[in-house]
């Protein structure tokens, strides 16, 4: 069976791609698929030390699940990245976190995608990353270079494999407040979407959970099973509904094909 392939991808940084590939990854964990993971943000490290930390945890406590990892360092070419992706292949799905910036690596991920995340934090200033917007009208004036980029990746696949990238835009640390630069980043994201075609997802809200629990390589969805810690504040439960709402945006929430016996 291909595993499906998961690109988080946003030349940005501080959108949320990395904590956001963890919690999806311990959410399919729980739902019984192989997750193969890999990190092409080497030098930065976070899914790598959040897998590494989740492994020590493991330890102990032996019901936590684990993928399997692997990273690919900034020297190498992109022909490591098509070696990782071979070697992660027998797995379920496969998650990849890339660079909060362009490079060859990144371009390379990007191109293996059959859904690409793109999170964004609901703001402006992070919506430049996907167009320009016309100051005066708040229209979009016209996609970013990393729009066009998709673009080019979503053809490079195609010409590869025949392959589908199924590009997702996730609003993400959205704010508890109606304001009106929410409202602002909503109608152009919707805009764009219909020009350039992708589709919009809502992330995670700004949560402490979502970091907290960093240092042990867990998330909420851990939580949920985790035996000394029997009861589970509002906010956990919130946030496992987020990303089971996530889940199902991205056409994940299944359960797992039955393996042949």
């Amino acid at each position: 069976m291909t595993p499906r392939i998961i690109v988080f991808g946003n030349e940005k940084g501080g959108t949320g791609k990395s904590t956001l590939a963890m919690h999806l990854i311990a959410a399919l964990l729980h739902q019984g698929r192989s997750v193969g993971t890999l990190d092409l943000d080497a030098r930065q490290g976070t899914l790598s030390r959040y897998v590494a930390h989740r492994r020590r945890t493991a330890a102990t406590e032996t019901w936590v699940p684990l993928p399997s990892h692997l990273a690919v360092m900034p020297d190498q070419d992109t022909s490591a990245v098509a070696e990782a992706l071979a070697q992660l292949g027998g797995n379920d799905v496969i998650v990849v976190d890339t660079p909060g910036h362009d490079s060859i690596l990144s371009q390379a991920g990007h191109t293996y995608a059959d859904i690409l995340v793109t999170p964004i934090n609901d703001s402006l200033v992070d919506f430049d990353v996907l167009a320009t917007v016309d100051p005066e009208k708040l229209t979009v004036a016209r996609p970013s270079h990393y729009s066009e980029r998709v673009w080019k990746a979503k053809q490079l696949r195609a010409k590869r494999d025949g392959g589908y990238m199924d590009w997702v835009v996730v609003r993400n640390r959205l704010g508890q407040l109606d304001a009106r630069n929410k409202r602002q980043v909503a109608k152009l994201t919707a805009e764009l979407a219909r020009r350039i075609g992708f589709r919009v997802a809502d992330g995670i809200h700004e949560r402490v959970i979502y970091r907290e629990l960093f240092l042990e390589g867990l998330t909420a969805e851990d939580l949920a099973v985790l035996s000394h810690r029997k009861t589970a504040a509002m906010s956990h439960v919130a946030a496992r509904q987020e990303m089971r709402t996530l889940l199902a945006a991205l056409g994940l929430d299944a359960a797992p094909r039955a393996q042949a016996v």
